[in-house]
């Protein structure tokens, strides 16, 4: 009788929640639809009914759960226990021996950088270690524009380009650097460093192919990383290798039908090297293989050349056959800065792709107005800034490389920046390591230092990268730094000359510094 009384009161029940249930609007559609379907397909009927009510439950249930902690609760000791315990990476590495001997011996330049600089100590020496070439910092018309263009713009934008951080001096800037060069449009950014290393990636992806030379300096090296493209390496400055490393990506391509976008990557005066690109040759194998090329002249531009527009004016080039020329405003210009010139297409992809361009604030209006003023300096008298250098590198080299019987230079005739290595014979002949040879140049600086002769060494060490390109590491060869400048007189360059000859020689020769004797040069 309670089994019975129990379907009774079921019935009566699933009669009144029916009866209710047909009293709501559009309850007649949805039941046809729920007895056709499980006439047709009851499985579907089911899973429908559980979506349905896990949908409810969903919007039903809070975004996290309240009821329960879901973390560890520490005491007080735990906490104390492992904040002792734990030991944050260092920023940067810790400094070598020879770095810490650097550190303290470091000279300090108080006041303006010139061909005679003062330092901390009170002593005046003759500075070759920085990267004014032309003396542009001493030249009164930039620095009179300079300070109008500071009390008209004051000291920065404030802002990112392409928004309220453009100004009319960037605009002219840029059409002073495309018309300089000879390319129908130019970009400037406001750091020298982050110019290639974000070109790069804003035109190469994932899946392109870019084939480097080896001892691309660390800047290039930062934007093949970013890119995350396919990176073939050829021999430093061997444009035979490279012609091998080009036709194999095309032949794989062309086996494997998958067509990408490739290019060449390389620099025009190596800052490793200091040796001299053949842009002639490279635009031979870049048309030949179907490659487009950037061209880093970070160390060639305002320096190569009649008029120092770079390796284009240098080789006799059209500059309109490089894809794009990278630059930096920071060296012989005396501004701050770098640009990217090239077709007018490449040029505006850049304002929206290229990330230190679009996230980070405009060159200041004074730098984009020193640019363009020694650029002008440059073009009306190329022979009293260029030519003049060039005479003082010819006496500097003839100082140092043919007459020492202990280093060589590696840089191109026309590189203001001669970078003097330690010869083969007395590295093999003293068997002195990479170290060795940092401890030897570095003694070196010191004592030109202490002859009021300021110079440096090549600064750096082993180049290693990750991200794909570890396969690649560099070393570039220790050297010393010896930077020319035509703020000195002729008879000022050789003598420097020769107390940096002497230095070399006093080293070397120095008890203690001589393991298996003086080797015959």
């Amino acid at each position: 009788m309670e089994l019975q009384e129990l379907q009774t009161h079921l019935t009566e029940w699933l009669n009144e929640a029916i009866t209710a249930f047909q009293k709501v609007p559009g309850s007649a559609v949805l039941i046809r639809y729920v007895r056709s379907s499980y006439q047709n397909d009851p499985v579907r009927s089911a899973i429908e009914l559980v979506l349905v009510i896990f949908f409810i439950r969903y919007l039903m249930a809070p975004a996290y759960s309240t009821s329960k902690q879901n973390f560890i609760k520490l005491t007080d000791d735990e906490i104390d226990e492992l904040v002792d315990e734990w030991t944050p990476e260092p920023l940067v590495p810790n400094m070598t021996v020879l770095e810490e001997m650097e550190s303290e011996k470091l000279p300090i330049i108080v006041g303006a950088t010139g061909p005679k600089s003062k330092l901390a100590n009170g002593r005046t020496v003759t500075n070759l270690a920085s990267y004014n070439f032309y003396n542009l910092n001493a030249n009164e018309q930039i620095k009179e524009k300079a300070i109008q263009t500071l009390r008209t713009y004051g000291v920065g934008p404030c802002g990112p380009p392409q928004f309220y951080g453009t100004q009319d001096v960037h605009m002219r800037a840029e059409a002073d650097i495309a018309n300089y060069i000879g390319t129908e449009g130019c970009i400037v950014y406001a750091q020298a460093f982050s110019t290639i290393s974000s070109v790069i990636p804003a035109f190469c992806k994932r899946g392109d192919i870019i084939v480097a030379d080896r001892a691309v300096n660390y800047s290039i090296r930062r934007g093949l990383e970013i890119s995350r493209s396919n990176i073939r390496w050829y021999a430093h400055n061997d444009l035979d290798d490279l012609e091998r490393v080009m036709a194999k990506v095309v032949a794989e391509q062309a086996r494997t039908k998958k067509l990408t976008r490739r290019f060449l990557v390389t620099e025009a005066l190596f800052e490793t090297t200091g040796e001299m690109n053949d842009l002639p040759h490279l635009i031979e194998l870049k048309e030949k293989y179907k490659f487009r090329i950037m061209l880093d002249e970070t160390w060639s531009f305002g320096v190569l050349g009649r008029t120092g527009r770079g390796l284009t004016e240098a080789q006799n080039v059209d500059p309109t056959q490089v894809d794009m020329i990278v630059g930096s405003l920071a060296g012989p210009l005396c501004a701050g800065g770098g640009f990217c010139a090239g077709p007018k297409d490449v040029v505006e992809h850049q304002r929206l792709t290229a990330a230190s361009y679009t996230f980070s604030a405009a060159l200041p209006a004074m730098l984009a107005i020193i640019a363009s003023e020694s650029l002008h300096v440059i073009q009306e008298n190329p022979e009293a800034t260029l030519g003049v250098c060039r005479e003082n590198i010819r006496l500097m080299r003839a100082q140092l490389d043919p007459k020492s019987d202990w280093v060589i230079c590696t840089s191109a005739p026309e590189n203001p920046i001669l970078l003097l290595v330690l010869k083969p014979q007395v590295v093999e002949a003293r068997r002195l390591t990479a170290e060795d040879q940092e401890r030897l140049l570095q003694e070196v600086a010191d004592e030109c230092l202490a002859n009021n002769i300021l110079v440096t060494r090549l600064k750096g060490g082993p180049i290693t990268t990750h991200m794909g390109l570890k396969d690649n590491v560099y070393t570039a060869t220790p050297a010393l730094k010896v930077c020319v400048t035509s703020g000195l007189s002729k008879k000022e360059t050789e003598k420097a000359g020769i107390a940096i000859r002497h230095a070399i020689t006093k080293v070397m020769t120095k008890k203690g510094n001589n393991k298996l004797g003086v080797p015959t040069a």
